[in-house]
């Protein structure tokens, strides 16, 4: 799971700098209303590559599941204020 959340980000980031980049060499000399635009595009989806990239998926574990070590789990159970079962 981790590793196709980062081949996306990395094909959004992609997109990204190449839409940045034909905006500016190629796209600019015919439309410079369309090369901003292009670039404001480009400006949206690096906040989306990062929320994408950093999204939990169902099989991620989070920060509260047992580790499997029951002392460890014990131990911050006790801390939490979580009665063990």
């Amino acid at each position: 799971m981790y590793a196709r959340r980062r081949h996306v980000y990395f094909a959004m980031m992609g997109t990204c700098l190449a839409l940045f980049v034909l905006a500016w060499a190629v796209v600019r000399l015919w439309s410079v209303p369309v090369a901003v635009g292009m670039c404001v595009v480009a400006m949206v989806i690096p906040p989306l590559a990062a929320i994408v990239a950093n999204r939990r998926g169902p099989d991620d574990r989070w920060w509260d599941d047992p580790s499997g070590d029951p002392k460890s789990d014990e131990w911050w159970d006790e801390l939490d204020g979580k009665k063990r079962r």
